[in-house]
């Protein structure tokens, strides 16, 4: 009835959604699928969270029959990096058959060139997402070297980057009251194809910004689980936010 902007159908290159499951559930991973699956991506088990997750393998089963990819949290391989465990950290993976692997920074410091070597080394095994940005102040990036870490976390052999904001969306590429640093981002879109970055936006207006600026197609990460459908409607223009951009 409708001509709604055209949305690639999964597997998808571009327009990702990638969801943060901060300890779903098997019912509520059932649900998910269910009721939104055919718009989500990924699912970041978030955090260290999945070593502590009951019936792990079986969340995992349930995303999967649904063509869902799922990955664990960064914070979970730098725990695995700072106990000089990274053959286990890879075994892990294996373990649940995971074929993406999270390599992340943003709560300790690792020299980047180990970093990319790391993403060099893995990227043989695996389809690597590797996250940018930290979400410890004392380790911020200033943009040139944003640039430069996604640029050569590309070259080493990410499939895509992650454009830091944690879960709180008040850290990395945005400020401390959730809003974007225009000037970092004209920076990054300047420099990279935007079809390698996963911008995180836990916020609705995070997500709305994203989608006016770039497009239906965004990527876009840390989207609570419950606002799957919500999102959709955003990158379709069925919302107020977006309406006038697509429909006007």
């Amino acid at each position: 009835m409708i001509n709604l902007p055209v949305r690639p159908l999964k597997p998808r290159n571009v327009g990702i959604t990638m969801v943060i499951d901060k300890g779903l559930s098997l019912a509520e991973s059932e649900s998910l699928v269910e009721k939104a699956g055919d718009y989500v991506d990924m699912v970041k088990i978030g955090f260290g969270s999945s070593l502590i997750t009951k019936n792990l393998a079986e969340k995992i089963k349930i995303f999967k029959q649904k063509k869902i990819d799922v990955f664990f949290g960064g914070t979970l391989f730098e725990l695995f990096f700072l106990k000089k465990k990274i053959n286990d950290f890879i075994k892990f993976n294996k373990k649940h058959e995971l074929n993406i692997i999270e390599i992340s920074d943003g709560s300790i410091k690792i020299d980047h060139q180990e970093k990319c070597k790391i993403i060099n080394q893995l990227s043989r095994e695996f389809k690597v997402i590797s996250e940018v940005g930290s979400k410890l102040d004392c380790y911020a990036l200033s943009n040139k070297d944003w640039v430069g870490q996604m640029t050569s976390e590309i070259s080493s052999g990410s499939w895509k980057v992650i454009a830091e904001s944690r879960e709180s969306g008040n850290t990395g590429i945005y400020d401390s009251n959730f809003q974007i640093d225009e000037k970092l981002f004209n920076v990054i879109v300047s420099k990279i194809d935007t079809n390698k970055i996963i911008w995180e936006t836990p916020l609705k207006g995070q997500q709305s910004w994203f989608i006016r600026k770039l497009g239906t197609n965004v990527n876009l990460g840390n989207i609570p689980s419950d606002e799957v459908i919500a999102l959709e409607c955003l990158r379709l223009g069925l919302r107020a936010d977006t309406l006038d951009i697509f429909h006007q």
